[in-house]
């Protein structure tokens, strides 16, 4: 299991809330709290963030190192300012290549995407199905191998083919996730961050079981005029846990809105 970041707000440098945090994305990495599967996130880890005056595609920077290993990272976080930004260190799943292919977060024009849980024994069940409901254009796009592409993949066809919201896009995409796994008898779980640079949404959701944990905090003093959704709380505050089979999204204005998923 992974750990995900998304942060909303005014400009912070990312070591803000990569490092500085008593329970940072890099704490999480090494000592994680709540993780369902695994001990550790060593499998590599990547930061995708938007700049913050100007309207121009994210830039990311990924590795397949462990985090806490990385001799760069640190130096960027304290010289990289954004007002968007999201991260995730990685457990890969048993079988998956660990390359910078299969490294999040996913991108797709100005959006970015990273996810939390996995699809059973997926190039035997879903791999085929999902590929099959892709445009040709996004079947090219997948590089990599791992189910969090191509329900990145799933995502941006139904966003691009049905000119929806994020939100509208993302629970379409998990309906057709969830009849898919229902058909096939396979467990998923799909936690989830996307953002475009001036919103966040999320989803926590799985077919079988409790998903993964996530939770959201809003105008902390830690940072204020901001909103993030983590797995983890970054340091003591008023976080909420983010119901379960719910997608949670937030834009500039820093509400928080709820919706069912099914």
């Amino acid at each position: 299991m992974c750990r995900l970041l998304g942060y909303l707000g005014e400009p912070i440098l990312l070591d803000a809330i990569l490092y500085k945090p008593e329970h940072s994305l890099i704490v999480q990495s090494y000592e994680p709290r709540e993780m369902t599967s695994g001990l550790l996130n060593a499998d590599g880890f990547g930061i995708g963030w938007y700049h913050p005056h100007l309207e121009t595609d994210p830039f990311t920077y990924k590795n397949v190192q462990p985090i806490w290993s990385d001799i760069n990272l640190p130096s960027i976080s304290r010289y990289v300012e954004s007002r968007c930004a999201i991260g995730y260190v990685r457990s890969a799943t048993s079988g998956q290549a660990v390359d910078l292919s299969n490294c999040q977060p996913f991108q797709n024009d100005r959006l970015l995407f990273v996810h939390n849980g996995f699809v059973k024994n997926f190039r035997q069940t879903l791999y085929r199905p999902i590929r099959d409901r892709l445009s040709d254009t996004l079947y090219q796009s997948i590089n990599g191998t791992t189910d969090s592409e191509h329900i990145f993949g799933l995502f941006v066809n139904e966003l691009t083919a049905g000119n929806l919201t994020v939100q509208a896009a993302l629970q379409k995409s998990l309906k057709i996730l969830a009849e898919l796994a229902n058909f096939h008898q396979v467990e998923f779980s799909a936690n989830i961050i996307i953002s475009d640079g001036h919103q966040l949404v999320a989803s926590r959701f799985a077919s079988q079981k409790t998903p993964p944990s996530l939770y959201w905090l809003r105008d902390d003093l830690n940072c204020p005029n901001s909103v993030i959704i983590a797995s983890e709380p970054l340091f003591a505050g008023n976080w909420h846990s983010c119901p379960v089979q719910s997608i949670i999204s937030t834009g500039v204005e820093r509400d928080i809105e709820i919706y069912p998923i099914l």
